[in-house]
């Protein structure tokens, strides 16, 4: 749960400043569960370590959250697990089903209704790994804690 600092006193940039795991049922209640989870870890992290949070990495994160266990819940059967990580920069989302089987994000269709969450889950993160366990499959998605659009300075006139 805490950190460790490296020889000069400074924690390490991409080093876990607190873990959290949640193991979640197969019910439709573990989404809303889940997204509330991670706006109390989030709440929490701002609290213990002042970090640069912004409202659009909160919404993102329950956002992902919510994709990632709605995903997990329609399409393995059993238990879902759920870790969430922070980074002095990043928030990661880690979600462990039991299906091996790697999703593949779609070719664009304006036509399909539905099954878009792997492509937004890929648009609004930094990254998203999905790697086969010896059970099932766990899917880990970043999102940066700063907002890169309101770090971007209006044009000037």
């Amino acid at each position: 749960m805490g950190s460790h600092a490296d020889g000069d006193g400074c924690t390490a940039p991409d080093e876990h400043l607190m873990r959290a795991g949640h193991a979640l049922g197969g019910d439709v209640g573990c989404i809303a569960d889940a997204r509330h989870h991670a706006a109390a870890f989030l709440d929490r992290a701002v609290v213990e370590h002042h970090l640069p949070l912004s409202a659009r990495a909160k919404d993102l994160t329950q956002l992902v959250v919510s994709e990632l266990v709605t995903n997990a819940r329609k399409y393995a059967p059993g238990p879902v697990l759920m870790e969430l990580r922070i980074t002095a920069h990043a928030v990661d989302v880690v979600v462990w089903d039991s299906d091996p089987t790697v999703p593949a994000p779609r070719a664009s269709d304006p036509g399909r209704i539905g099954q878009h969450g792997l492509e937004i889950v890929k648009a609004v993160t930094e990254g998203l790994t999905i790697e086969q366990q010896p059970v099932g499959k766990r899917v880990t998605a970043r999102i940066a804690l700063r907002d890169p659009l309101a770090a971007t300075p209006p044009p000037a006139a």
